[in-house]
């Protein structure tokens, strides 16, 4: 196991914390599987005890999940690792993660509790824990900020008490690599039962070096497990990347000497699930998974590229996935050959219903569109009204008008509650006025924080992806479509946003 590193995944946990990247039970569920597939060694799979939609998530996943360990997060208190252990009952192998803040600043400020009582906190909730599951994780939140002397107390106690993982969290993405790394070595040598546990690090993006901390708490610490998200997805400026992590760790073998179990060659289609659920849209240019991470455009690039790969590419583009590979697939293809497909993609919906309702989107889109890619595949399934959400608002029809030195005019006809209304408004430009006639009848009052189009395949034929954030009340929601005919795209982005304003499960924030 020395050799061993273990990649544990918090995109349905800490990445989900994103402002606006809440998902569905669902979608959870979707990703989970996607991630087993990938054979990551940890899931987070949510916050069970946050609220009763995590709960079920978690609790879904957990009865799901064969290959991976499937891991809750939890407060140090009995109540939120109760109901840990509850929602994990039904997993192959469980893990209860739990945690409280060490630094001077949160225990003062946030959790109003003395260092002494915070040790003795962590004491219980790591013991009642361990009664409940065997593998239990603690992190010390804000740990890299915290007194070294009394984080080694701490540390020292809760693995006293049982804990066999140890996670050192950059909770604000303060490090510096090689401080971090030695901060991490230092607790090793200083706490006498550091051997008992397998030390972990868990850094944040904030000064851009998740990434290189996390390495730095590999080969100078001696950490063994990693903690990170599919695409660095995060509140603020993210976590550490998986990505980047298992392909610097695959490339670099010569240095870092690690074995992984992770199945590189999903790593794309991952990414891509994650990105179009979350409607966090990947940037061209972001390493291993961005549209332009094996692309050259230099002459001088392009010719080396041609005479030898490895003269500007370190690793193969089909290692992690990326493929020229279509779907072939039209409007006389049969429902079996679609599924076949969608579990190629790493996609398994709930029910023969899912199934129907994808396989007619997946038709319509067929006579739409002459060329089928895997990312229109994703797109279908990741809409809203192809999983079990209960939807207040479905798009139905739109017709607009947009004529240069006239003013742009939309009619649009969508569902409430099942029932159809018609609405109709004038705007800046056809998206303009479609979103306006939409809200002129709802009436949310929410504010457009972000509207964002991305290209789902590179054609003219491609299918728009539009990405809707908005915010109202102090929620944040994003609400994503996709449509050959990016205004209708645009009006299905917009409902799907107020479907999720109508949810009003809260989100309990937690360690990072």
């Amino acid at each position: 196991m020395a050799d061993k590193l273990i990649i544990f995944d918090t995109t349905l946990r800490d990445g989900e914390q994103s402002p606006g990247a809440s998902m569905t039970r669902d979608e959870k569920l979707r990703i989970a599987r996607q991630l087993e597939r990938l054979k990551v060694d940890v899931i987070e799979a949510g916050f069970a005890a946050s609220s009763n939609g995590d709960f079920e998530a978690v609790q879904s996943i957990a009865n799901t999940i064969k290959d991976s360990i499937v891991c809750s997060l939890s407060r140090a208190n009995d109540r939120d690792i109760s109901q840990a252990a509850l929602a994990l009952k039904g997993a192959q192998r469980a893990r209860i993660h739990t945690f409280i803040a060490t630094s001077a600043l949160h225990m003062e400020k946030k959790l109003r509790m003395s260092p002494e009582q915070v040790l003795e906190q962590a004491k219980l909730s790591v013991r009642f824990a361990k009664n409940l599951i065997d593998d239990i994780e603690f992190s010390p939140e804000d740990g890299y900020r915290s007194d070294e002397d009394f984080l080694c107390r701490v540390l020292e106690a809760v693995i006293a008490e049982g804990a066999t993982t140890i996670n050192v969290p950059d909770t604000v993405g303060y490090a510096v690599p090689e401080l971090y790394g030695n901060f991490i070595k230092r607790l090793r040598e200083r706490i006498p039962n550091s051997d008992k546990a397998v030390w972990s690090v868990h850094c944040h993006n904030d000064l851009g070096m998740a990434v290189a901390n996390s390495l730095a708490g590999v080969m100078i610490g001696g950490a063994r497990q990693i903690e990170c998200t599919i695409n660095g997805l995060g509140e603020r400026a993210g976590n550490c990347s998986l990505e980047e992590i298992v392909m610097a760790v695959k490339t670099r073998k010569d240095y870092y000497g690690l074995e992984l179990g992770i199945d590189a060659k999903h790593i794309v289609a991952t990414s891509r699930m994650v990105s179009q659920t979350t409607g966090f849209v990947v940037q061209p240019n972001k390493a291993v998974v961005g549209a332009n991470a094996f692309a050259h455009a230099s002459g001088i690039h392009q010719d080396g590229v041609l005479k030898a790969r490895d003269t500007y590419e370190i690793m193969r583009a089909e290692d992690v996935g990326w493929s020229a590979n279509k779907i072939v697939l039209g409007k006389l293809s049969g429902r079996n050959a679609f599924k076949q497909r969608l579990q190629d993609l790493g996609v398994q919906l709930e029910s023969e219903t899912d199934i129907n309702t994808a396989f007619s989107k997946f038709k319509e889109l067929a006579d739409r569109k002459s060329e089928i890619f895997d990312e229109d595949i994703l797109a279908l399934v990741s809409d809203d009204s192809v999983s079990q959400v209960q939807e207040q608002f479905s798009f139905v029809s739109l017709s607009q008008r947009s004529e240069t030195g006239e003013k742009p005019y939309a009619s649009i006809v969508f569902k409430v509650h099942g029932k159809e209304v018609k609405s109709e408004s004038e705007g800046n430009g056809p998206v303009d006025a479609s979103l306006k006639a939409i809200e002129s009848y709802v009436k949310s009052g929410a504010e457009m924080v972000l509207y964002s189009v991305n290209a789902i395949s590179g054609s003219t034929e491609s299918q728009g992806e539009v990405t809707v954030r908005l915010q109202n009340s102090g929620r944040v929601v994003n609400g994503v479509g996709s449509d050959p005919d990016i205004v209708v795209a645009s009006s299905k982005a917009y409902l799907s946003a107020l479907n999720k304003l109508q949810n009003k499960s809260d989100r309990v924030a937690a360690q990072g």
